[in-house]
């Protein structure tokens, strides 16, 4: 209690700004900055939210001896608000990112799995037709093949985290009742304990990270126990999520991309991410497979993605990376899993390198470069720090005009020639 107090004081006035609360949790975050009969108070306050919610629960389903259990001595979790409130105020460089998911520790880790669980996962992928080593390598970044379950710090009970998002999560607030609802109907099912419910700060639960409702839906019990445990049986787990990348459209056989080399004097309207090919059609304009490597036969469509615009790599990617963001929708996570499924299968390291002496503009740099091009007519959307495809489009017209390689990209060397006047 005493680190609950400890934190609401310092914290309370952003709470009350950041997460929009309504009026009651409002007067809770007052309610808490006080001491002694005030902790008390919040733990009354708690307890008011419980019994408002009960409702909700009883309507969907949930017995009274489940969300007793469930939510008995409810307070919110202030490091939950923390980071629901908190914002990035910088974006870490996408090699510093794939730095991390292909990481010598994480490599061998993966191989040791792919050996351990070897006759699982081949029963896995003939069930669902999909790739072992990509449900490992999402095993790898959800959890780090389960070690992350492991850490006190890290790890969260998720009715907790989910109830405090629910009572003062602000934006987040619909979530976390929608995820709340569905954690006690897993806890009813009898799959697994509220105490042994863990998960993220968001809710994120077990060995690959699923949320309640998409446990819901996809959890399998692989291993025939009759319980979807996700968070103690590794090959449920991987089982899971296997069935969830099938139901998202999975191609079997197909990979999810190849890394490509860049003509000179290419058109880089083709990478603004609308524009989509056979790969027959990418080859016929010179868009070729690093290290002289054929495409396969198969003329499946693909589109172009330059994530470091002419600084970097540069990769055609396939339907199933488009499967793979449906676990988490950006493309630096689709990549790192990509990557990371390529190199436990015993490819290499990308052929291409990264402009690492490049920094990653912050949000308001990122602002500044949208009012710069607005200043110049080229940019008519919100000035918002978020680089979007309208963005790219001024930035391409920016730099054709400045006489440079158009690819799009917002660098700190085109916002130094934007504020100079080039």
């Amino acid at each position: 209690m005493a680190e609950l107090a400890n934190f609401q004081q310092g914290r309370m006035a952003c709470f009350v700004r950041q997460l929009g609360c309504g009026l009651a949790a409002c007067l809770l975050t007052l309610i808490l900055v006080t001491s002694g009969a005030g902790l008390a108070m919040a733990d009354a306050a708690g307890q008011r939210f419980v019994d408002a919610f009960w409702p909700t629960a009883k309507k969907a389903g949930i017995s009274r001896s489940v969300y007793d259990r469930a939510l008995a001595n409810f307070t919110p979790d202030p490091d939950v608000l923390e980071k629901a409130s908190r914002q990035a105020e910088f974006v870490k460089p996408i090699f510093e990112y794939l730095d991390g998911a292909v990481s010598a520790k994480r490599l061998e880790n993966g191989k040791q799995a792919l050996a351990q669980y070897g006759r699982q996962l081949a029963r896995i992928e003939a069930a669902y037709g999909v790739d072992r080593y990509v449900i490992v390598a999402i095993w790898g970044m959800e959890s780090s093949y389960g070690q992350v379950l492991q850490n006190e710090k890290i790890v969260k009970n998720a009715i907790r985290s989910l109830a405090t998002l629910a009572y003062m999560g602000g934006s987040r607030a619909k979530y976390g009742r929608q995820q709340l609802v569905a954690a006690l109907k897993i806890l009813q099912r009898g799959d697994i304990s509220a105490r042994g419910m863990t998960g993220s700060w968001a809710g994120a639960m077990g060995h690959t990270q699923f949320i309640p409702t998409t446990y819901q839906a996809y959890a399998v019990d692989f291993d025939g126990d009759g319980r979807r445990d996700i968070w103690n049986s590794e090959v449920d787990a991987l089982a899971s999520t296997a069935n969830y990348l099938a139901k998202m459209g999975w191609r079997s056989g197909e990979t999810w991309g190849y890394e490509v080399e860049i003509p000179a004097g290419f058109d880089w309207r083709l990478a603004d991410g609308s524009k989509s090919a056979p790969l027959s059609q990418w080859h016929k304009i010179g868009i070729a497979r690093v290290a002289g490597r054929p495409f396969p036969p198969s003329d499946v469509v693909a589109r172009l993605y330059a994530p470091a615009g002419a600084g970097g790599p540069a990769f055609l990617l396939l339907p199933n990376f488009r499967v793979i963001k449906r676990y988490n929708n950006a493309d630096a996570y689709a990549l790192g899993v990509g990557h990371l499924s390529d190199r436990l299968r015993g490819g290499g390291a990308f052929v291409s390198g990264w402009a690492r002496d490049a920094r990653p503009l912050s949000t308001a740099e990122r602002a500044e470069v949208q009012q710069l091009l607005a200043r110049r007519g080229l940019y008519q959307g919100t000035v918002d720090g978020k680089i979007g495809e309208g963005t790219k489009k001024a930035i391409r017209a920016y730099q054709h005009q400045a006489q440079i390689v158009a690819d799009g990209y917002a660098s700190s060397e085109l916002l130094q020639r934007l504020r100079s006047g080039g």
